[in-house]
């Protein structure tokens, strides 16, 4: 009976023990502890036991700590951990640090740190400084002084400036501010020809104005890519201008003619009421004695005759007419 309780206790013993080695295994990853110990990478087993407690993923802390001691960089693991749990990414920073250092780039960590949490790609802007980038503007549109249209399309070429990563503006930014140079130069010249024979003046006007004051670059060139002639601008102004012109003399002369039109129309009023007041002024002379009976018909019958002769006259100046001999060619 003795053996069977002390056989019992054994596997009670060993069932616990695999338990405890279990959750041992679980609080602490074994494996990255020995990568790190090969790697002359000290991590402390605590440290891996409070990342745990801490919720943080070891190997994304330890793996990266282990590349930055082997390229020679010093950087606490609490710092790394730190920036794990202010939602950065650790891999990216000490990458970008990694790559820093081998271009003789002075990047800290607390300044990648502060460039990943700023949303930016860190070590894509540390291989941006090293590898310049090519951005190519849209075509930009602007007028010489003689109105005529040129089309402009420039490829400008920047690095990034670790220093203004942070707060600096984008490629929008240099865009337009390059595409604004181009407006100003070429509306500064006198000619469209001026523009043509010298693309480069274009280039160096705009390069010295500090473009890239505020942004996130460094403006190393700007090249013109094309050039093309476009609309004669200041002639379809005066096009316009004149047709315009056209419109408002049309607008007053009509203001005119309905003024002499409603003139004509007033006047024509008042003669119909002049006519009519005769009648009443004939009548206001009968009763007054003014005018008689016989002088009404006098005046009726000289108004009768005069009327006669004149159809008279009409019809025989129309006979005359009829009766001329036509003369044949």
């Amino acid at each position: 009976m003795g053996g069977e309780f002390a056989a019992f206790y054994t596997i009670l013993i060993v069932i616990l023990v695999f338990v405890a080695l279990l959750i041992f295994l679980r609080f602490v990853p074994i494996g990255l502890w020995i990568s790190a110990l090969a790697a002359k990478a000290h991590v402390g087993i605590l440290t891996l036991v409070g990342m745990r407690l801490r919720r943080v993923v070891p190997s994304k802390i330890v793996n990266p700590y282990i590349k930055a001691v082997k390229a020679g960089l010093e950087i606490g693991i609490a710092k790394l951990e730190s920036h794990y749990l202010a939602g950065g990414n650790v891999d990216r920073v000490v990458n970008a640090m990694i790559a820093a250092a081998r271009a003789n780039i002075p990047l800290p960590f607390e300044r990648a740190a502060a460039i990943d949490l700023a949303g930016r790609n860190v070590l894509e802007a540390v291989q941006m400084s090293v590898n310049p980038k090519v951005i190519e503007t849209p075509v930009i549109a602007a007028m010489a002084k003689n109105g005529i249209e040129v089309r402009v399309r420039a490829r400008v070429t920047v690095r990034t400036n670790i220093d203004r990563l942070v707060g600096g503006a984008g490629e929008e930014t240099v865009i337009a501010r390059v595409g604004e140079g181009i407006v100003t130069t070429v509306g500064s010249s006198a000619s469209h020809k001026d523009v043509l024979e010298n693309p480069d003046r274009i280039s160096h006007v705009v390069l010295t104005k500090g473009l890239d004051a505020g942004t996130a670059f460094e403006i190393l060139s700007i090249d013109i890519a094309d050039v093309d002639v476009g609309r004669n601008i200041g002639a379809q102004l005066q096009t316009d201008q004149a047709e315009a012109d056209k419109r408002i003399a049309q607008a007053k002369a009509e203001e005119r003619r309905a003024m002499a039109v409603a003139e004509v129309q007033e006047m024509q009023a008042k003669v119909v009421a002049a006519e009519a007041e005769v009648p009443l002024a004939m009548a206001e002379a009968f009763r007054s004695g003014r005018l008689g009976i016989m002088d009404y018909y006098n005046m009726m019958n000289v108004i009768s005759d005069t009327k006669m002769r004149e159809n008279i006259a009409g019809s025989s100046t129309g006979k005359e007419a009829s009766n001329l001999p036509i003369k044949s060619d």
